[in-house]
């Protein structure tokens, strides 16, 4: 099963910065972690992504679009980055997020939302 894993943003990832030391543990720990699932054959694509005030989108109203400037919130309602995985199952998913090291310098979360699959869509 596929699953994109989803780091949410915090106000401090969505002001685009981190603590220098923070950030240099935590891309050492975050690259450890990769690794280990590269070679479980979990991941397929990881990516982190810069701040909503870089951010546009597109809004849809029948034929009409509005494309709209970010900054776009609160925080934690947006994206700071994912991963995509091939797990077993969702319990598999689960186990590989909590071996995570934690993406932000405070509290954060992880977000689990499992593609759907042709057996869906019958």
């Amino acid at each position: 099963m596929r699953v994109m894993v989803l780091v949410k943003a915090t106000e401090d990832s969505e002001k685009g910065h981190m603590p220098t030391a923070w950030a240099s543990e935590m891309m050492a720990a975050m690259g450890r972690f990769n690794d280990a699932l590269r070679e479980a054959g979990v991941l397929i694509m990881a990516e982190g992504l810069k701040p909503t005030s870089e951010a546009k989108r597109v809004a849809f109203d029948g034929e009409g679009r509005t494309v709209i400037d970010g900054p776009f919130g609160p925080a934690r309602e947006v994206v700071a980055g994912f991963w995509l995985w091939e797990v077993k199952d969702m319990d598999e998913a689960v186990a590989w997020a909590k071996r995570c090291p934690n993406p932000m310098p405070g509290p954060s979360e992880i977000e689990i939302r499992p593609f759907y699959g042709a057996d869906d869509l019958a």
